[in-house]
């Protein structure tokens, strides 16, 4: 019997994202540039299949040719008829709506592969009897062929991403290892180019290692092109290997980006949009990261606009060295009640930021004021859709430029619904209150970990030019009472410093950043929480953090003792931190359920987080600002995995309990997103229901515009990079 890890439950929940009055509210020139951005980032996110893995382009378009001949209606019937029981067709119909959703084979919270809960040789027989197979079946019986056998292989290696042997990666190719990324990145460095928006793929030319780097890029010559004044293209030795940086990733799909941005331009509001939207579509043009930069320069200028949206290879938290993005892209609809909110906290930052426990020579030496606001999602392209954002990820842009934050309203509106029945490891006194609080406690918690723990801390800096930018005499370490030692140097930056821990000890800081000032009823009152309502905000923020550190044991792989999502890798840390704080602050047993099979309690006695919990978090806090503004990656790393370790000795086996969690675990949800169209001279929004049927149909609409021509690219793309992965 296959692990139910790998596969989604057919009861697991979906909802529509709800963005029908927002849309309504729109301009006719903001629904055009809505929809030209839209259009932008839906064919750029496909690119994610061919970043996920080798088969998810594969499958992608088995689906697509399957759902557009029929309904998931109209092929209910033909299963009937192949011998599948309505509970089987009800699994393809998820394991389908999931790969659309995490836009491959791959959970994108998890990164654990899942598979389709049914027996191959039932979803065989639906294939051929589909009416796409009776049209197409040399074609069909191929791409079948071509993908079906990895689509149920639970190797393993394929049971998760990762490098070398801990996982599936196509983000570098399969006779790649650490050592290798490693190199990779001093290589880039030196040629002080971004891994944001590469692959790098190893070669052996008559026994000696040869590596390509690829950028991202509509344009496939290596040479300089109209528009650019030289190319980084071109060979190099270094270190005894030979580097050869070429350009042409994913070019159908970025050339579709560029042209659908450039038809967003005429319906732009104001300059710095324009301008945006003009380097964007240079970045992904040419594959140039700077021009990305300069883009997002432009995006931090634009404030306030009705219709936000951002673009490009952003989150690293899926390359498991940590340096490469993932592409998303998203626009959304200011909701302006929640943004005032929102814009109260930005008017606070000044005087919280002083509240934050490191020395004042560790914060940036000026505060630049984001832009915060509540969004609607009208698109979220990518492998999921996170609750808060704060961009851009490029440390000389936010510490000396800004950034701005996002709240997604709508997606934390039912993202974190839970039935009670479902809630699990808590005391029963503890759910009513965890289902009241838990919305407006999140609320908080994004609202503090995306402005002032993601928007917080300096780094420490000596340029290219020998000049730093803090004092050396004078800056003192205060966890050892010393001068600061050791710094950032020339063109090197936090991910490219930290690498696989980056992600998730920065989340982890963000995270404890929300805990800390939570606890400051000014920040309670602007989020209209006062008297016992704030209290109960308070306590079950910290609950949640707690408990969430427990389900965090669901990523977490004992074979290759590896965290496979940053952010529950950070809730667990913290978990440990404040398990260690004792003085019974949190409570944390292995009991028997009702059920008569293993469970486990949480709890924390509220009475203590105002003393023994802050000052928990404050000793931790510290020490993960001071590590990270130093470069002291020796110093992270002993700290954040030590925290992250799990074993089943010391006080709790979190082994054991990791096997409780996978037991009572719930999957998480899935949304289904609107579509637009332009309708003459004016668009539409087009809305689904919260169903897998639902979200299967948002996706076999969204690319009917040269269908055929498309998908003939995805499976050219695929193909030619499958050797990469042998």
């Amino acid at each position: 019997m296959v692990d139910s890890q790998y596969y989604l439950p057919n009861d697991i929940g979906i909802s529509a994202l709800d963005c029908g009055e927002a849309f309504r509210l729109l301009s006719p020139q903001e629904k055009m540039y809505a929809h030209y951005l839209s259009r932008a980032a839906w064919y750029g996110g496909l690119a994610v299949l061919l970043q996920t893995s080798p088969e998810s382009g594969n499958i992608f378009v088995l689906l697509q040719k399957i759902f557009r001949k029929q309904t998931p209606e109209q092929l209910e019937q033909v299963a009937t008829a192949a011998g599948l029981s309505s509970d089987e067709y009800q699994a393809f119909l998820v394991y389908a709506a999931g790969l659309y959703a995490n836009m491959g084979n791959y959970k994108s919270f998890g990164d654990t592969k899942f598979i389709p809960n049914l027996p191959k040789d039932k979803l065989n027989a639906l294939v051929k009897a589909s009416q796409a197979f009776q049209e197409q079946p040399t074609e069909m019986e191929a791409l079948w062929d071509s993908c079906s056998c990895l689509m149920y292989s639970l190797e393993d290696r394929q049971k998760q991403l990762g490098l070398g042997d801990k996982g599936i990666t196509t983000y570098f190719s399969g006779n790649c290892c650490l050592e290798d990324a490693e190199l990779a990145q001093k290589f880039l460095d030196s040629k002080k180019l971004s891994a944001y928006n590469t692959r790098l793929f190893k070669r052996d030319n008559g026994g000696k290692d040869c590596y390509e780097v690829r950028l991202a890029s509509a344009v496939q010559k290596d040479c300089a092109v109209e528009g650019e004044h030289e190319s980084c293209c071109g060979c190099f030795n270094f270190e005894d290997k030979e580097f050869t940086v070429k350009r042409g990733d994913y070019a159908p799909l970025m050339e579709k980006v560029s042209y659908n941005l450039q038809q967003a331009e005429a319906y732009a509001a104001n300059e710095n949009q324009r301008k945006m939207l003009e380097e964007y579509r240079r970045s992904f043009t040419f594959g140039s990261v700077e021009a990305h930069k300069e883009g997002s320069r432009y995006w931090i200028k634009d404030k306030g606009p009705i219709v936000e949206s951002y673009i490009g290879f952003i989150e690293s938290y899926r390359d498991p060295f940590g340096s490469r993005g993932e592409f998303e892209g998203f626009v959304a609809v200011v909701n302006k009640a929640m943004s005032e909110r929102f814009g109260k906290l930005v008017s606070s930052a000044e005087v919280l930021l002083p509240e934050l426990p490191w020395p004042r020579e560790f914060e940036k030496d000026t505060f630049l004021k984001p832009d915060f606001t509540s969004l609607d999602v009208l698109t979220f392209a990518g492998s999921g859709i996170p609750a808060g954002i704060n961009i851009p990820n490029y440390d000389d842009i936010r510490q000396s430029e800004g950034f701005k934050n996002v709240s997604l309203g709508n997606v934390l509106a039912v993202a974190y619904a839970t039935q009670k029945e479902k809630l699990t490891f808590l005391e029963e006194e503890d759910k009513d209150l965890f289902i009241k609080w838990k919305g407006p406690s999140f609320e908080v918690q994004v609202g503090l970990h995306e402005l002032l723990g993601h928007g917080s801390g300096k780094l420490f800096v000596q340029d290219d030019t020998g000049k730093f930018n803090f004092d050396q005499s004078k800056v003192i370490n205060p966890e050892t009472g010393e001068p600061v030692s050791s710094w950032y140097r020339g063109s090197e930056t936090w991910d490219s410093k930290f690498s696989t821990i980056a992600s998730s000890y920065e989340e982890c800081r963000a995270e404890c950043v929300g805990l800390y000032l939570c606890l400051n009823k000014e920040v309670l009152s602007i989020f209209g929480n006062e008297g016992q309502d704030a209290q109960d905000v308070v306590y079950v923020n910290w609950l949640s953090m707690v408990r969430a550190g427990l389900l965090g044991l669901e990523f977490y792989t004992p074979e290759s003792k590896s965290w496979r999502q940053a952010h529950m890798q950070a809730r667990f840390v913290i978990l440990r931190v404040l398990l260690e704080a004792g003085e019974g602050l949190v409570g944390l047993e292995e009991v028997t359920g009702q059920d008569g099979k293993p469970d486990a309690r949480i709890t924390v006695d509220r009475s203590k987080i105002h003393t023994v919990g802050k000052n928990a978090i404050h000793r931790f806090l510290c020490k993960l600002q001071v590590l990270k503004a130093t470069a002291d990656v020796e110093g992270g790393r002993a700290l954040y995995d030590g925290y992250s370790a799990v074993s089943d000795s010391g006080a709790h086996n979190f082994l054991r309990l990791r096997e409780t969690v996978l037991q009572r675990k719930e999957a998480r949800k899935m949304f289904v997103q609107a579509n637009t169209r332009i309708s003459g001279d004016s668009v539409e929004l087009v809305e689904y229901e919260g169903s897998a049927a639902g979200l299967i149909r948002s996706f076999t609409e969204r690319f009917q515009d040269n269908y055929e021509h498309l998908e003939a690219k995805l499976l050219e793309l695929s193909k030619m990079d499958a050797s990469n992965w042998c």
